[in-house]
């Protein structure tokens, strides 16, 4: 069963000149104005019956933004690029980059991660209370003959010195992979952001045109009435 009946009429493309099933075809007359207008002046005999292609019309609707957003921002940036590419191919902005900079880890970073994770902990916190008071209770209390590190604890002093010249750069580590985390997340933002603000401008574009078609047609049948009515009453005179 076909699923496509419109596909077995064909039309061609006005800019491309390819031939494509009439349901991958739009009438460039039903096109916003400013559209309208951008293609018919680049495009030889473009008229309001011409057809144009679905990447055609997604290449020209990328113009398009592309210069509504160079006149109010200026020069673009990367991520408006990607947005706009997206925007023209009519793919999802959506992008997880958090996710795909996990995937990225190496060894040191998934350490440095588990490491600052536990450091940041209450567990750490009362595990590492609780083997201090183990370690100076065991070399005051006199169990052993000859206690391992007596008052004042220098040894405790070096470990302690040690841990914490060891966990500080870890824990660095850490925080600058979630600063890249929350720049990625950041920028991800932007672009659904940019690409909803994109949307919303075309809908209310086609939401004007489709307003001012029907104004339009609603004159027409308004204006045929009042020569229908004119008619009547001509006739009526002359009887």
């Amino acid at each position: 069963m076909n699923r496509h009946p419109a596909s077995a009429k064909t039309g061609q493309c006005i800019v491309c000149g390819r031939t494509f099933p009439k349901w991958k075809l739009h009438r460039i007359g039903y096109l916003r104005p400013h559209l309208y207008e951008m293609i018919a002046a680049e495009v030889k005999d473009c008229a309001a019956e011409s057809l144009i292609c679905d990447e055609d019309l997604g290449h020209f609707r990328r113009r398009y933004v592309e210069k509504l957003l160079d006149e109010e921002r200026g020069e673009l940036s990367q991520l408006d690029r990607q947005v706009l590419d997206s925007f023209e191919k009519g793919a999802s902005t959506v992008q997880a980059g958090a996710v795909i900079f996990d995937r990225n880890l190496t060894f040191g970073e998934r350490i440095a991660d588990k490491v600052a994770s536990f450091g940041g902990s209450w567990t750490f916190i009362l595990l590492f209370i609780a083997v201090l008071l183990a370690w100076m209770a065991l070399n005051i209390s006199g169990l052993f003959a000859t206690p391992f590190d007596p008052f004042p604890f220098i040894l405790l002093n070096l470990v302690l010195s040690c841990v914490a010249a060891l966990q500080a750069p870890v824990i660095m580590m850490s925080q600058r992979r979630q600063e890249e985390k929350d720049r990625l997340r950041a920028e991800n933002d932007y672009m659904i952001n940019l690409r909803a603000e994109l949307e919303i401008r075309q809908l209310h574009e086609k939401i004007d045109h489709q307003m001012a078609k029907q104004w339009e047609r609603l004159a027409e049948l308004q204006q045929i009435q009042i020569e229908l009515l004119e008619l009547r009453q001509g006739g009526r005179e002359r009887e």
